[in-house]
């Protein structure tokens, strides 16, 4: 495994101005640690889950201006793809890591998804740890910690992802760039296997929302 932690220098790569030499600094120094992890957690949620699960460099292809502000690999139950579907991300921003399950606008089963998990809202809110965070959008560095978030914001975070066309659901962890714990393969690798533990219910769930 090439994977062996992250550095300060995955995350500079994010200062470095122009698309082609910010995507080239992200092809040699971020994307191996991400096709390392992703091989390495879809063999792991195929264990998890009894079915078979692959892994999505992002490779950003669709970018002709603007460089990216992160960088990921996904793993969903398709080879095709995983836009469409509920699917696991570890990647990073220039200010820390992240490592979430997630539903973004593009997956058609939303709404189901959403009114499932209205129907388990309470045994959900228990479920998550308070350091764990929630997105409504992965475009955006920013999250809402489990510990601030009301019973009426989960609410309405439902809510649109249940009616607005763009909305998504992200829940997981966010790790500093200063966190130590980025730096150890183990530690990193043990955190993260106890992420995606915590978030596998919400993946459930949504695998019954494609479903119905």
């Amino acid at each position: 495994m090439r994977f062996h932690g992250f550095t300060e220098e995955d995350f500079d790569v994010f200062s470095i101005e122009g698309l082609e030499p910010r995507m080239e600094a992200i092809k040699e120094t971020v994307r191996p640690k991400l096709e390392d992890l992703g091989d390495h957690f879809a063999a792991w949620f195929t264990n998890k889950t009894g079915e078979e699960m692959f892994p999505h460099v992002a490779k950003h292809a669709r970018r002709k201006v603007n460089p990216p502000d992160d960088t990921w690999v996904a793993v969903a139950h398709s080879k095709r793809g995983y836009k469409k579907l509920p699917h696991f991300q570890i990647g990073l921003f220039g200010s820390h890591v992240f490592v979430w399950f997630a539903v973004i606008y593009e997956s058609p089963v939303k709404g189901t998804f959403a009114r499932l998990l209205k129907e388990q809202k309470e045994e959900l809110i228990s479920h998550i740890p308070t350091d764990f965070v929630w997105s409504a959008d992965h475009t955006k560095p920013e999250a809402v910690a489990q510990s601030n978030l009301s019973d009426e914001d989960f609410a309405a975070l439902l809510d649109r992802l249940e009616t607005v066309k763009k909305a998504e659901l992200l829940c997981g962890k966010h790790f500093s760039r200063t966190d130590p714990v980025l730096a150890d393969k183990d530690q990193f690798l043990r955190k993260v296997e106890q992420t995606f533990e915590t978030v596998l219910p919400l993946y459930r769930i949504a695998r019954q929302a494609e479903e119905k």
